[in-house]
């Protein structure tokens, strides 16, 4: 046993990430918190967008940003269009060589056991070189549903949120054995506890009404959130909780805008520990990213989606509601009416955790690190 934790104190991991949303990132940290609770001697982060072309990537943020107010059917059609795509194709061979040379320099220089990615960019098959070992390869699908963006010949394992997902991405023709339903990678591996009293006064909030939860994104992008929070505030005497992320425009608009007490609308910025304010509350307002639904669904929180954005977030939207986790809505007018008759009436909301506790995993990434550490050769 000393030997073999001494072997795993020598290993090193590289996690590849993007800066897209908010959620790739935070998969990568929780899978580097778990590596490091296993004991991994280095765990290494790599933005490969980010390091290797700054300025194709700011572009291809502004333009991820601006898809939800400007464009957002261009970017579902290019999402679908792409979404079948071969992994010998040549628009995929030109996607996973992105940041090569980046990357390149890095394996060269650190030599990692492994390579992770939270986001696919999938370029150490094209980098790899003869006379050197193999470096294995694993990736960790953050969506509920499959682009084949993710898929590649050389991927060791996949890490996936769901059973459907699985068998979704088996029927590619990726053997079943290499690929785990394990849920998605979380800030917080359990379901949060009930917060006492004072930690709802903590945030400013009533421990005796009922709260509803408005996400706008790590970069407040959800659309209408002003007239949704003013619906929401007249309906059942709830009171709002709005996270406006990174956005300090957002943040500062809202706090003027609601800023007036008994408006029953809290405003906030961006939230490390949002585990506790999803325990505060009796449902949540999200995008349908999927790491955010997986928090929700890990704190057994009712899910209101509000005009998903084509794309992965609409095909996120459409799996949730299938299986009664989610209700999606396009007005806010509808959504006022479908909370307030979720705060009204137990037994739905009692429906719908119970098929949020059917799709519910928990501790997914120290499942996926303990998974990778004993799939490499530590002895």
């Amino acid at each position: 046993m000393l030997e073999i934790a001494n072997r795993i104190g020598t290993l090193k991991i590289l996690i590849v990430y993007a800066s897209f949303g908010d959620g790739h990132r935070q998969a990568a940290l929780a899978l580097k918190q778990s590596f490091s609770a296993i004991g991994v001697g280095q765990i290494m982060l790599l933005d490969l967008l980010a390091e290797s072309h700054p300025r194709l990537n700011e572009f291809s943020r502004f333009f991820y940003m601006k898809s939800y107010s400007l464009w957002p059917q261009v970017y579902g059609w290019m999402y679908d269009a792409t979404r079948s795509m071969k992994p010998n194709s040549l628009f995929s061979h030109w996607l996973h060589s992105i940041g090569a040379v980046t990357l390149r320099r890095l394996i060269d220089r650190e030599r990692p056991d492994a390579v992770v990615h939270t986001f696919p960019l999938l370029v150490l098959p094209s980098i790899s070189r003869k006379g050197l070992p193999r470096i294995p390869m694993y990736n960790v699908v953050t969506d509920f549903d499959l682009h084949m963006r993710w898929v590649h010949p050389k991927v060791d394992k996949y890490y996936v949120a769901t059973e459907d997902l699985r068998d979704e991405l088996a029927r590619t023709g990726i053997p079943i054995a290499r690929i785990a339903a394990t849920g998605i990678p979380l800030r917080f591996a359990n379901a949060p506890s009930r917060p006492a009293a004072a930690t709802a006064e903590r945030f400013g909030l009533d421990p005796a009404r009922p709260t509803v939860l408005v996400m706008a994104g790590a970069y407040g992008v959800l659309s209408g959130v002003r007239e949704l929070c003013r619906r929401l505030a007249d309906s059942q005497g709830a009171q709002i909780a709005l996270v406006c992320g990174r956005n300090r425009a957002l943040e500062t608009a809202m706090r003027h805008e609601f800023g007036a007490e008994g408006c029953g609308v809290r405003v906030f910025g961006y939230i490390e520990r949002i585990d506790e304010l999803m325990g505060l509350s009796a449902c949540i307002v999200t995008k349908p990213g999927g790491l955010t639904l997986s928090e929700a669904m890990l704190a057994g929180l009712p899910i209101f989606l509000y005009r998903p954005l084509p794309g992965q977030e609409r095909n996120n939207a459409r799996y949730l509601a299938a299986k009664g986790a989610a209700v999606v809505c396009k007005t806010p007018r509808e959504l006022a009416a479908s909370i307030a008759g979720l705060l009204g009436n137990p037994s739905q909301r009692h429906q719908m955790q119970a098929a949020i506790g059917a799709l519910r995993k928990e501790g997914a990434a120290d499942r996926i690190a303990l998974d990778i550490i004993q799939d490499l050769p530590v002895i």
